[in-house]
Formats: structure tokens, C-alpha cells, sequence
């Protein structure tokens, strides 16, 4: 059956939406189902897209395509709607994606429309009439429901008129703001306060994910004024302040201006002048800086018309998905409750791991969780919702329950409000997956929209889930081992998660999640539940193992759900229990090892797996108890010919007896600026840019620490923020800042290779294309590197504007990788970060900066990008690994 995935689109949280149907594509059921991805572009094109550019980090890694730029050393990337050009060059740029197609055509491609577009155009009803015009059935609400669920302001006039309670509300239309005069204004802003009072929230009405949204406690016109500016996506910049910011502030400034999430995003106009790209403003802003001025920039695209202004609610915070069970009635999964640490549950703190919290079920009496369940059943009835929605609120502090914002459309990144609570149920992405599609068609039917093809639909996936336990019985059990105790343990999280999922829904492994906890002396495996796997971050989960507990009333709910369930599988476990490496052997067929640093990476695991002789993914233990050591890396690296950074290993010993000899040892031989990081950890863990010998002295004493405490003085040293987790180690590496010197070209790389034994069982390296990596201060950050929509990374690497030179220069950085990889031992598969020096005659210098034995597998992480220049999708190259370990395995027996 093939499931054509819409996403992308025009709207602000296109990021999400292109992320969220990554996800869809990955977790559809390969026994049944066929994914067939449908970009949208900003202008609300459709392209059968080629599926390696699934695979990318963000829609800007691809589209526009590098060639369209130009701009081979610009810091920003820019959409679509930044380029001025042509409508035959708009086709072709279409081309090199995919192949575009029309409404009309979809019928060649697809058999159903599975909908993860947000905001306009996309959940508003438009497409989904498109979709019942031609005969396509679709995901999710009709075109009714799905217009109403859009406009946060008329939804509260609807909430208020059926006597749901709601916080009190007023809105106000651009169009009537921009015409009023100051006095006017201020006379709005007084009639707000007396009406709605302070604190209150301004958001635009047509907007997702919290973008736009603004708090105020402050009861003053000005602060009042400028949300409103801000929630209409209108800044204003005083010429004033331009001058007086070095360039690194003023890329800062325009990276955030770009980022249509929190920013405005390009084009931009002001005075009668459109800015397409940040580059074009910055130069406008450096040519014409008048300290008497400022302007209003304001978004071209993306904007908003309407806004809305409510009551704040003083209480606990939820969502709660409702679903429809096989008789089409409306059923409430857990509710989650979100705790922010801030008071805006807005964009990061919703997608990005560690920023908030999600707890389900929401901690309150049974009694009213089920009052909040019966609430958001009762306003899903109401709204004519069909198949499922996610449905916001508010418990007050007095116990009142206010449903604030009902959504036709969930976000579906993995750990989302959409799976997250599924999984509380028991069911797994994939097994979700099916069973909206499956609600879907039946909501088709009933609404007589193209009833017979979604008749045969629906009797293939009925015909699928008969013998699912047959299709069980037979795949290959794996253990994916995620979690553990250092800095990345949230990141490995991420990246089991997605091994998991890509596994859980292939048609040869049968994943199960296991979970470890512990310290450097000691740790424990733990067999979970899905719904563990898919809790907020690595510290929930060690919580639940090392205490389980859990609401009764979850019990209660389970049983709700146990026919919808069963569909699926009779095989529910609901907590987690401690196993052990004999069981890993005696159970699963191989492990996939997704820790990050500390065990993991240095060899403890692998050197037990060997004994045991279980298969497993990665370098043995000798390669990667060095590699885990980047002083030593170094080291070996140096001696092999290779370029490496100039380095210094400071010991705690040899500090705390005469620190003031070992700094001015380190100045001498390393100068500032310079890194300076655990030696043995992670990437991108504690690593940071020291500049003086304050802040170099800071950084040694906050790692030689006696306690987890950070003294208020260090943080502010070395800019440390509050959720920001810093090691304590006995050894601190520092190295050299390399920088750009006298090269004509200065790039950061990160390249990924697979090995393989040929006939005579010797192993040969397949080096992949890197990856070119722009960081947004000087350092590429952990969410940058791993998280959906955070990074900036292009591969192939922008090496020239030449595609000649660039090749050439392409292949000797390649050679220098593998040098490496070869001089390290490493087997398996691998993520090697680099700095390349281009010079006249495309002569390089790289300088290699740390070999990661088990890198980073999360949704977004750039190995995939280059694997899929290979030709392997995700899941094949994950498949390679695993095949890998199991012939080794096999020649070492």
C-alpha cells in the first residue's frame, strides 16, 4: 500500500513537519505499507522527493540545492523564497530533488495521504478538500473540523459559546492595530488591563508550536506594544546598536532574525526595500549605518493577521491526544503534564530533549484526570474532530480545567506528545502508525469519501495484522542498549530510539530497548517498555528503573484500550526488569550498542560481548578503549604522519600540586586561543573556546571539582548555563584553536565510514563523503550535531565552487580519513570531525580532530546524509552494522 507522506510546507514550523513525517516515513510498517515521501515547498509545490534527502537535518540542507547559492563561505542558510529567480529556474531547482508533480497526479503515486503538514495550508482544510476532490483518502480531521482547529481566536469564541470554561480573551487584527494612533492604542491596552488584567498571553491566532508567543507580568504600554509587535513577526533595529556589535554579534543577530521558528525569517522588508537574504541586509546595514534612525523589519511571508490575547492561567500545564477507538468514539490517551523551565512551553522547550518535562499521566487525583479526559473527548465531539487530535489545557490552581488549544494535526517527532502517549498504552510508533491509518479509512467510509478505495485499503491492512503473529515469530531479536550516566546520555536516548524504531518496523529485526544505569565501578541493564523508551530524557528512565512506580488509574486505562491493543499484540510488558549479559546471550540473536562516552565507547561492553560471543555493532575493545582517550588519539595519530592539533594533557595530580607551573606550561605550548574538553568523554561535551588565562584556569578548576556544585563565579567565566551538564574528570585535554591562517578556504568536516570483509577476510574501509558543519558560535554544539532542525551541516562539503576541484580535494580529504580510521584499528563503522585547510593548487592540510567509535545515530545526525550518497538508506546501513558484527562475531567463534 503506498503512503503517500505530505510535509514541509510554507508555515513557520515547517522544520517540525519535515522532521515529523522523517518520522512517519521511517516508522510505516515495511510488511505493509510502502512510504513515498511528498515534499512541499514554500510555495506549495509537490515533489515525489528522492528519499536520501529524508535523511537531511533540516529542508535547508538540501533545498535549495548548494549550486543555487553561490556562496561558498556565507554562514547562513536560507529557503527557498530568498531566491530571486526565474520560474523555469524554480522547475529546475525541483528536478534536483525530485520529480515535481501536480494534484491531479497523486493518484499515479499514492493509495492514501498521510498528512504531517502544520499551519496554513496543511491543517487548515485546504488540502484535505484537494484530497477528496481526486478520490485520495487522508489522515486525520475533514475539512470542517480541520478550518475550525486552525484560528486560535475564533476557536475560543466556539469554547465560550458551548460553556467550556476558558480563560478570558480578546483579540485584535493587524490591519485595525496598523491604523490605529498611539492614543488609540494605549486606550486598547487600557481596556485589555481592566477586561483580561496581568500577567496575560499574547500570541498570533494562526501559529503553532508557541512561535510568536509573549508573556507579560510587566503591565506597561511599551512591553505591551512590542509583543504585539513580536506576535505580528515585526523587529525593530536601531542603526545605533548595528555599529556597535563586532561581526561575530552581527551573524548572531541575523541567524536568529533567519530562523523562521523564533525569528522573522527572510524576505524581509523595511522602507519600502526587501532584504531576500541575511547576507544582503547585513551588507545594506554595514554600507548605511545612521545613528539617528532605526527601522521596522517586517516578514514578507509567513505572516500573521490575527492575534490573541488571553487570560495567563496560574496551574499544571497538559496535552492529551485523543483517538478514536473502532467504533469511532473519541478516547483520551493519558494526559501528559509539561514541566517548563520557562514559563513558555514554546518550540525548543517542546522538540528539544532537556529543556522541559513531560510527565504522564499528569500527577492529580484519578478523579480529575478523568475529568480532563472526559473535557477533551467532550470539546473532540464537539469540534466534529475526526480520527485524532491533540487537544492543550490548564488545571488551575483552583481545580478549574481550561482546554486552551485544540490541534487537528500532533507534532510527530519521536518522543512527541503523538507517540509518547501511545505508548503508555503499549504501542510502539509503527503499531500507531498503522492503526491511525487504519481509523482513517474508516472515517473515509463512513463520510462516503472515496469509499471503495479505502474499502481495499482497509481489508489489506485487516488482512496484514491476521497473521502479525506469524511475521513475529520469525525476525531476528535484537537488544538495543541505550542510556548509561555521562553527558550524552540524553543524545543516546535519542539515537536508540531511532535504532529501535527503524528496526520495529522492518520486516527482518525485532527490537527490544534495554536500558543501563550505573557509574564508572558499576552498572545494571534493564529490560523497558515502549513507554519508557519514549519518556522525555535518560534521567526519567533511571528513575523508573532503579524505582518503578506507577499510577493505578493507568492500570484502568490500559484495560480501556485492550482491544484496540490487541490488535497488535497480546505481549504488553509494563515495567522494566533487570537482565543480565547471560540474557542478552540466551535471548537476542545480537546487541546494538547506542551509548554515548562512558561505558560504551571505551570497550567494557564490547570486551564482555566477545566473551560471551554475542554479535554487536562498532569497533572491538582495543580500538575503542583508544579512541575513548583523545589525548591518546592524538598521540597515536601524530605518529602515524598525521595532522592533528597541538595538544596538552593536564593532571589533577600534577595541578593541584603546582597549578601556576602547569597554566604557564599550557600558554606557552598552545597559546591563546584554545579547546579545551574532557580527554575522555563524548563529543561535544564540556568543550569550550578559552581566550585568557582566567577563564583556561576556570575551566581546569570546575572539571577537577570535588561536587556536581558549579560555583555561581565559574559559570559566569565560562558562560555555563543552568541545564548545561559539566563532568568531573581527573584529566583535562587542551588543544590548539586551528583556525583559517593563510588557506584560502577554512571548513569543518565530519566524515563517516563502513567496513567490510572481502574474500580473504581482511577488512577494507568504505569512506563516505563527509559532511561540512556550520556551527553557530565557535563551537558545534550537541543539538547541533544530533537534533532535527538544529544544525546546519551540507554534504558534500562546499571545497570549492569547482566541481572538478572539488572532487579532487574530496578524495584526498577522504584518504586522510581513512589513514586515520586504519591507524586507530577502528571497525565497524565510525564518525571521524576534521578541520580542512584549502591552499593554491587545492593543496590541503587536515587536521584531524577525534575519532567516535560509536557515533551519534539520532533522526538527524549527518552519517546519514552521507550514507545515503551511497545508496543505503538508514535502516540498510544500520542493517550493514549489524550483518558486520555478526560475521565477526562468527570468525572470532
Amino acid at each position: 500500500m503506498r503512503i503517500g507522506i505530505f510535509f514541509g510546507g510554507n508555515s513557520r514550523e515547517r522544520e517540525i513537519s519535515f522532521a515529523g513525517g522523517r518520522t512517519v516515513y521511517d516508522n510505516l510498517d515495511k510488511s505493509v505499507f510502502e512510504p513515498v515521501p511528498i515534499f512541499v515547498d514554500s510555495f506549495n509545490n509537490l515533489t515525489l522527493l528522492n528519499w536520501e534527502f529524508v535523511y537531511k537535518g533540516s529542508i535547508r540542507d538540501f533545498f535549495p540545492p548548494v549550486k543555487y547559492l553561490n556562496q561558498i563561505e556565507s554562514n547562513f542558510q536560507i529557503y527557498q523564497e530568498s531566491l530571486a529567480i526565474s520560474a523555469l529556474q524554480a522547475s529546475e531547482m525541483r528536478n534536483e530533488i525530485g520529480i515535481p508533480i501536480s494534484i491531479s497526479e497523486l493518484n499515479q503515486f499514492i493509495d492514501f495521504a498521510f498528512l504531517a503538514l502544520h499551519g496554513e495550508n496543511g491543517e487548515d482544510g485546504r488540502l484535505q478538500g484537494l484530497l477528496e476532490w481526486i478520490g485520495i483518502p487522508y489522515s486525520g480531521s475533514g475539512i470542517f473540523s480541520s478550518a475550525l482547529g486552525i484560528n486560535k481566536a475564533h476557536q475560543k469564541q466556539f469554547l465560550k459559546a458551548a460553556g467550556f470554561q476558558t480563560p478570558n480573551f480578546d483579540s485584535i487584527k493587524k490591519s485595525d492595530w496598523d491604523l490605529m494612533s498611539v492614543p488609540e492604542k494605549e486606550a486598547i491596552f487600557i481596556t485589555i488591563e481592566k477586561n483580561i488584567g496581568f500577567p496575560l498571553v499574547i500570541k498570533p491566532a494562526n501559529q503553532g508550536s508557541s512561535i510568536g508567543v509573549s508573556i507579560l507580568i510587566e503591565n506597561t504600554f511599551d512591553v505591551f506594544s512590542m509583543a504585539i509587535e513580536n506576535a505580528f513577526f515585526r523587529k525593530i533595529i536601531e542603526f545605533g546598536y548595528w555599529s556597535n556589535i563586532n561581526e561575530l554579534q552581527k551573524e548572531a543577530y541575523l541567524r536568529d532574525l533567519t530562523d523562521i521558528r523564533s525569528g522573522l525569517g527572510f524576505p524581509l522588508k523595511s522602507n519600502g526595500i526587501i532584504f531576500y537574504d541575511p547576507d544582503n541586509l547585513k551588507n545594506y546595514l554595514d554600507l548605511n549605518e545612521d545613528f539617528n534612525s532605526f527601522w521596522v523589519l517586517e516578514a514578507t511571508l509567513n505572516i500573521e493577521n490575527e492575534l490573541l490575547i488571553e487570560a495567563f492561567v496560574d496551574g499544571k500545564e497538559f496535552s492529551c491526544i485523543v483517538i478514536e477507538d473502532k467504533n469511532g468514539k473519541p478516547k483520551s490517551l493519558p494526559p501528559t503534564e509539561i514541566i517548563k523551565k520557562s514559563k513558555i512551553f514554546d518550540y525548543k522547550s517542546k522538540y528539544l530533549p532537556g529543556i522541559s518535562r513531560k510527565i504522564t499521566p499528569i500527577d492529580v487525583e484519578d478523579e480529575i484526570l478523568n475529568q480532563i479526559r472526559h473535557e477533551a473527548e467532550k470539546l473532540y465531539s464537539y469540534f466534529g474532530f475526526e480520527v485524532y487530535a491533540r487537544i492543550d489545557g490548564f488545571l488551575s490552581s483552583k481545580g478549574e480545567i481550561f482546554l486552551n488549544d485544540p490541534n487537528t494535526t500532533s507534532g510527530m517527532m519521536p518522543s512527541s506528545f503523538f507517540f509518547h502517549q501511545a505508548a503508555e498504552i503499549g504501542l510502539n510508533p509503527s503499531q500507531f502508525l498503522t492503526y491511525i491509518i487504519w481509523t482513517s479509512l474508516k472515517a473515509r467510509i463512513r463520510k462516503g469519501i472515496a469509499s471503495e478505495v479505502s474499502n481495499q485499503l482497509l481489508n489489506q491492512i485487516n488482512a496484514y495484522l491476521k497473521s502479525g503473529a506469524d511475521l513475529a515469530a520469525s525476525k531476528q531479536k535484537v537488544a538495543v542498549i541505550m542510556g548509561g550516566y555521562s553527558t550524552e546520555r540524553h543524545i543516546s536516548v535519542e539515537s536508540g530510539r531511532n535504532i529501535y524504531e527503524k528496526l520495529s518496523s522492518s520486516t527482518k529485526y525485532s527490537p527490544t530497548s534495554v536500558f543501563l544505569t550505573g557509574n564508572d565501578e558499576t552498572f545494571k541493564l534493564w529490560k523497558i517498555p515502549v513507554n519508557l523508551m519514549l519518556k522525555d530524557n535518560a534521567d526519567d528512565i533511571a528513575e523508573k528503573c532503579l524505582h518503578f512506580h506507577e499510577a493505578n488509574i493507568m492500570l484502568d486505562i490500559r484495560a480501556e484500550f485492550q482491544e484496540i491493543t490487541s490488535m497488535f499484540t497480546s505481549d504488553v510488558f509494563e515495567k522494566p526488569i533487570q537482565i543480565s549479559i547471560e540474557d542478552l546471550k540466551s535471548k537476542f540473536d545480537s546487541v546494538f550498542i547506542a551509548l554515548h562516552g562512558r561505558p560504551g565507547e571505551d570497550g567494557t561492553l564490547q570486551k564482555q560481548f566477545d566473551f560471551y560471543q554475542i554479535p554487536y555493532n562498532g569497533s572491538g575493545f582495543e580500538s575503542s578503549n583508544k579512541t575513548i582517550d583523545k589525548y591518546l588519539t592524538s598521540e597515536i595519530l601524530k605518529n602515524a604522519g598525521l595532522k592533528v592539533a597541538n595538544h596538552f594533557l593536564v593532571n589533577i595530580d600534577e595541578y593541584k600540586l603546582d597549578n601556576e607551573t602547569i597554566l604557564s606550561k599550557i600558554i606557552t605550548k598552545i597559546g591563546f586561543p584554545m579547546i579545551c574538553k574532557p580527554s575522555d568523554d563524548g563529543c561535544s561535551s564540556a568543550v569550550k573556546k578559552v581566550n585568557n588565562k582566567t577563564e583556561l584556569k576556570a575551566f581546569i578548576d570546575t572539571m577537577f571539582r570535588n561536587s556536581t556544585f558549579i560555583e555561581d563565579t565559574l559559570k559566569q567565566v565560562l558562560n555555563i548555563s543552568d541545564k548545561e551538564e559539566f563532568p568531573i574528570k581527573r584529566t583535562v585535554l587542551v588543544e590548539e584553536f586551528i583556525q583559517k591562517g593563510e588557506a584560502i578556504h577554512f571548513l569543518e568536516v565530519t566524515g563517516g565510514l563502513l567496513t567490510h570483509f572481502n574474500s580473504e577476510g581482511e577488512i577494507e574501509y568504505q569512506m563516505f563523503n563527509p559532511s561540512e558543519s556550520l556551527a553557530e558560535n565557535d563551537i558545534l554544539s550537541l543539538n547541533e550535531k544530533f537534533l532535527a532542525g538544529e544544525g546546519q551541516n551540507i554534504t558534500p562539503p562546499r571545497y570549492s565552487n569547482d566541481p572538478v576541484s572539488s572532487k579532487n580535494i574530496s578524495e584526498k580529504v577522504k584518504v586522510e580519513l581513512e589513514k586515520a580510521a586504519k591507524a586507530m584499528g577502528v571497525a565497524g563503522y565510525c564518525r571521524i570531525d576534521a578541520f580542512v585547510k584549502i591552499f593554491a593548487n587545492n593543496v590541503i592540510e587536515v587536521y584531524i580532530i577525534e575519532i567516535n567509535s560509536l557515533p551519534g545515530m539520532t533522526p538527524a545526525t549527518c552519517i546519514f546524509h552521507q550514507t545515503a550518497i551511497e545508496g543505503m538508506k538508514p535502516y540498510d546501513f544500520i542493517d550493514k552494522i549489524l550483518e558486520f558484527g555478526k560475521e565477526r562475531t562468527a570468525k572470532i567463534s
